[in-house]
């Protein structure tokens, strides 16, 4: 091993597998990756967001035209739909593009309301006449069709519940030779959710409105083409297309592949050609990375401005007019780089914006090559130069390298809108680096061992382990976890030290300590301190365990029997030497619930430990247990979480610091045991003696003491014993009408 760690092979041969690693990394792209690049992406939007145009207007349909009275809450009824339309036409609006979906008929259109009529009461003639009004559908299938320019939005649909039609597409893109390359990487629409017919019939274009939020919820970018269902290959195109399409007279979109010639350093493969003079560059799948401006609210004007003639319609005249909704109960709501919340029309509105501005980001597959090709290249080289260079040496041009990148990546954006990603190469780079640096003072790390593995003398390997691995853990601080709590004591132990020397004290205690601590940490728990002949300990912390309860029962059952071996050979010492036979008896007490768990006490020094009334309630029961007459003595709460355990309940008492009763058991052996017919006598006998005594029934309970005895193992004859003598104080001096059965515990 240490051939391993000195060998300058073993380090090269390391360092390699670290940059295979960072590649493998690279390639599976997982979402912490993700996360930098996205990071570094938003940064640059939010330092140089896009510059604003206004060719582009949103009519909102907001929490003012809800609320407006004469329009009611939405849907609205299709014919104010059918106005809003004609007036924007009339107002000058190039193209009119709902970002919503009408799927369903107007439940207000007259026929369906007269069928709902009660016949009984209204006479045939007037349902006749409501039935021939007309329909609010065609109303506003007719106000689309009358304007030519309006775009029609359908979507996605997640639920098995949705439309069966085909959306109409007026226009199909025409495939260039070549462009066919990308139609099978693009996405397809799952159970679209469509519009009327009659209203994607009269609309001048129809696209799709989905958009799919990146791992964080913020929407980046969105694919601007996607398959419809079916075994062919047409394709829909984004709502926001469609918008530009139609507000600017473009017939027909085709879809090519760039040749070899017209493929720059930072461009895709593909283009989307809208019209001659513009062409939105896109890979596989069909992307379109959107690049935000900030918030406008003077872009936005009420949907009942319109509705109602009071809006300037200078606002309106010449522009890409998007219908869409700000108002929160309608759910549209989206994460963008720069607003968190921000209406999902604002999406739609800065792709028609980028594409009029001929401004667009792109993170092509040539990039992304690049990208790999630059780690694996910088990564060798390090791993080259690393014996002949120093660390300060080797460390200064890493930082130049992570500078180049960033520096590289900012100006590319800057200048041709590529994404080249800064973390992940700059990260892969330093940490490369790092460990060539590390490996070149391997001593240093031996020394470093050999002090963590000493200071893990003194804490729980599994906590130590945990520190290693998140290091951030070791600071003052911590959290509210549900844990269960041990505390154990010698018996008597004051009486042995005095039959002791020194040195036969400590080594008896490092004997009793040493099994202890066993047990506890082979059954995940972690050992808090040690009180001189006392030990404190817990689990689920700071590695989770939910059967903590069990786990804390099972330790404190191997303890009893790690003590035989124990006093097996003091009773050989003693009988070997004439001195007096000492035996050590341990008292336990076990209880869980809620504490507070981490490093605790000052900045100088601190300790990962717990605290609470969970860990007061386990101290007050260990120190119980002489006064049960019994080894353990568990909480409430512990027994609920081991009902299948051999346990009795002992006694409801109220323990010194606590105002409300608690119950208290104590603990006979493991789910076996509880399966035993000695067992379940016992319980039946000791169930009916606990109950005679709460109910005051002293003479009664006396009597049960004796069948309980016949029953019950040696461990528990104490407690019996003492119940003798409490109820036979009380048969002297009774406690009274107000007896509820409670003890009050007056030490603790």
């Amino acid at each position: 091993m240490k051939f391993l760690l000195t060998n300058r092979w073993a380090h090269t041969i390391f360092l390699l597998l670290m940059l295979a690693g960072a590649l493998t990394g690279f390639n599976v792209d997982p979402p912490i990756i993700k996360g930098m690049r996205y990071f570094a992406f938003d940064t640059y939007n939010k330092l140089h967001p896009r510059e604003p145009t206004d060719k582009v207007v949103i009519v909102d349909i907001d929490d003012k035209s809800l609320a407006d009275e004469r329009l009611g809450q939405w849907p609205w009824p299709r014919p104010v739909i059918g106005d809003l339309v004609t007036k924007l036409k009339a107002a000058g609006a190039k193209a009119i593009v709902f970002d919503m979906v009408f799927a369903e008929r107007d439940r207000t259109t007259p026929a369906l309301l007269a069928k709902r009529l009660p016949a009984d009461t209204v006479s045939s003639a007037i349902i006749e006449e409501i039935s021939a009004l007309p329909d609010h559908d065609d109303i506003m299938a007719a106000a689309i069709k009358d304007a030519g320019n309006v775009v029609m939005g359908f979507v996605s649909n997640t639920s098995e519940i949705s439309q069966k039609t085909m959306p109409h597409l007026p226009r199909r893109i025409a495939v260039l030779k070549g462009g066919e390359g990308i139609l099978n990487t693009i996405e397809q629409i799952e159970r679209p959710v469509v519009n009327l017919p009659e209203f994607e019939q009269a609309a001048a274009g129809n696209g799709f409105f989905s958009l799919s939020p990146d791992h964080d919820s913020i929407i980046r970018k969105i694919n601007v083409l996607k398959r419809l269902p079916g075994d062919g290959n047409d394709t829909a195109t984004l709502l926001a297309i469609e918008a530009y399409r139609v507000g600017f007279g473009s017939s027909d979109m085709r879809l090519r592949r760039k040749t070899e010639d017209q493929l720059s350093a930072y461009d895709t493969e593909y283009e989307l050609i809208i019209d001659k003079a513009h062409r939105i560059p896109i890979d596989d799948g069909a992307p379109f990375y959107v690049h935000y401006t900030p918030a406008r609210p003077n872009l936005y004007i009420p949907a009942t401005d319109v509705i109602h003639g009071t809006v300037d319609v200078s606002r309106i005249r010449d522009r890409i007019v998007l219908v869409g909704t700000s108002a929160t109960g309608l759910k549209d709501i989206r994460s963008t780089p720069l607003n968190l919340f921000a209406p999902g029309v604002e999406v739609h509105l800065n792709v028609i914006e980028q594409i009029m501005q001929g401004r667009y980001l792109n993170r092509s597959e040539l990039i992304v090559g690049m990208e790999a090709l630059f780690i694996a290249t910088v990564g060798l080289f390090i791993i080259v130069l690393v014996p002949f260079m120093n660390a300060v040496l080797l460390t200064f041009c890493t930082l130049l390298t992570i500078t180049g990148i960033a520096s590289i990546s900012y100006w590319a954006y800057l200048e041709h809108g590529a994404l080249i990603d800064p973390t992940y190469p700059s990260l892969t780079v330093f940490f490369i680096c790092g460990a060539a640096v590390l490996l070149s003072y391997i001593r240093a790390e031996s020394e470093r061992r050999t002090v963590r593995h000493a200071f893990g003398l003194y804490i729980s390997p599994d906590y130590m382990k945990d520190l290693t691995e998140n290091p951030d853990q070791l600071r003052l601080g911590g959290e509210i976890r549900d844990i269960s709590v041990m505390f154990t004591d010698v018996r008597g132990f004051t009486s042995i030290s005095e039959q002791l020397k020194p040195d036969e004290l400590i080594q008896l205690m490092n004997d009793f300590l040493t099994p202890m601590s066993d047990m506890v940490m082979s059954n995940r728990g972690t050992i808090d301190k040690y009180m001189g002949d006392a030990m404190m300990a817990f689990w689920n912390a700071p590695i989770l365990d939910p059967e903590h309860p069990r786990h804390a029962c099972i330790t404190a059952l191997s303890m009893a029997d790690a003590l035989k071996p124990i006093n097996d050979r003091l009773a050989s010492d003693a009988a070997a030497s004439g001195k007096p036979l000492l035996q050590i008896k341990a008292g336990i007490g076990i209880n869980s619930g809620p504490g507070a768990v981490g490093n605790m006490g000052s900045r100088q020094r601190f300790a990962y430990s717990v605290l609470g009334d969970t860990v007061n309630l386990a101290s007050r029961l260990e120190s119980q247990t002489k006064a049960y007459g019994v080894d353990i003595l568990i909480g409430e709460a512990t027994y609920a979480a081991v009902t299948d355990f051999a346990a009795l309940e002992l006694d409801l008492i109220r323990v010194k610091g606590k105002l409300q009763p608690v119950r208290i058991y104590t603990l006979l052996g493991d789910a076996k045991a509880a399966q035993e017919s000695e067992f379940h006598l016992l319980k039946l006998a000791h169930d009916k003696m606990l109950t005679l005594y709460r109910a005051a029934e002293f003479t009664i309970a006396l009597d049960m003491i004796e069948d309980c005895l016949r029953h019950a193992p040696d461990q528990i004859a104490g407690y019996y014993a003492m119940m003798r003598e409490r109820m036979e104080q009380m048969q002297k001096t009774p406690p009274g009408s107000a007896w509820d059965g409670v003890f009050i515990a007056t030490s603790k």
